[in-house]
């Protein structure tokens, strides 16, 4: 494969233990998750005591000739903080780790600052969470924007995945006004399947901002493999803002309950739409610019027993 591939979007965890809106998130067995009222198969079945941990993350990687990884965070996971800072100091090369504040009380200011000292290169909003029945936390407020300032002055990478359509995207708009030199990766390509995802995926149009496609295939899951739609989708989102603003990325391990980990971007690789430079961009070469992943592995082919 003449591809060097990085994903810019992934998850890891050791445990699942939160509350989210209320309701609990909970670990059980054989990856399955108690999850806001129902249970959900959270990992492949075979994950049985439901660590996501960054070595079974590996072996994945490795398998699918994966270079290198952005660690997210999500609040439906955890606060993985102390987790991700073992896992970047074991492996350094391969991940790009994002720390992430409880931003849906005050005081997050200092939390980021605190993330920022410990080594922490990026910082993660799950602003979708932040429509609270109490009250919708702005991306404007006025601690928002101090952090935001003190992020772009300590180029500190912000990484945020936005609620559907256009509802945050003036936030967002003067956001990168007020901090032009601060970077952004806009996460789930939009929200694509959405109404008005292409407002999200316009913000792209700035010259630090970049859009990654993580959960892409959860959201065109009912069309399946090999997610024509999707291809569309990234098709219409390089007409709006160039390829070289669009990146891959996973949402594993969420996605890989319905696919394997490599056909999360196979269908990439495999599609007959794109040109060779568009997938040399989208799949790895625009998120190790942007990331600024270096001396990563060259990973073999390993043939399968079915093959």
């Amino acid at each position: 494969m003449d591809y060097t591939i990085i994903d810019a979007h992934a998850h890891l965890w050791l445990r699942q233990d939160t509350v989210v809106d209320g309701l609990p998130i909970r670990t059980l067995e054989n990856g399955r998750s108690e999850f806001m009222g129902e249970i959900r198969q959270m990992v492949p079945p075979f994950m049985i005591d439901g660590v996501n941990s960054a070595e079974v993350f590996l072996s994945n990687m490795d398998y699918a000739q994966v270079s290198a990884a952005v660690i997210t965070q999500e609040f439906i996971d955890g606060i993985q903080n102390d987790y991700l800072s073992e896992v970047v100091s074991r492996y350094p090369g391969r991940f790009f780790i994002c720390g992430m504040c409880e931003f849906r009380k005050p005081g997050f200011l200092e939390q980021a600052k605190e993330l920022i000292a410990k080594g922490f290169k990026a910082i993660k909003i799950p602003a979708h969470r932040l429509l609270l029945k109490e009250g919708r936390v702005m991306l404007n407020s006025e601690e928002m924007m101090e952090m935001f300032h003190y992020m772009e002055d300590e180029d500190i990478l912000l990484s945020i995945d936005l609620a559907d359509g256009a509802t945050q995207v003036p936030e967002m708009e003067e956001i990168v006004q007020e901090c032009p030199d601060l970077r952004i990766a806009i996460g789930h390509f939009g929200m694509v399947t959405r109404p008005d995802w292409k407002e999200q995926i316009r913000l792209a149009r700035h010259s630090n901002v970049m859009i990654e496609s993580g959960g892409i295939t959860w959201l065109f899951n009912d069309e399946f493999y090999p997610f024509k739609g999707a291809i569309k989708a990234i098709r219409e989102a390089a007409e709006l803002v160039g390829m070289e603003k669009l990146m891959w990325g996973s949402d594993y391990p969420r996605t890989i309950t319905a696919i394997t980990y490599k056909m999360s971007y196979d269908f990439v690789v495999k599609s007959s739409e794109l040109t060779e430079e568009d997938k040399r961009l989208f799949l790895g070469e625009n998120a190790r610019n942007f990331y600024g992943f270096t001396d990563l592995p060259v990973l073999p082919y390993i043939k399968n027993m079915s093959e």
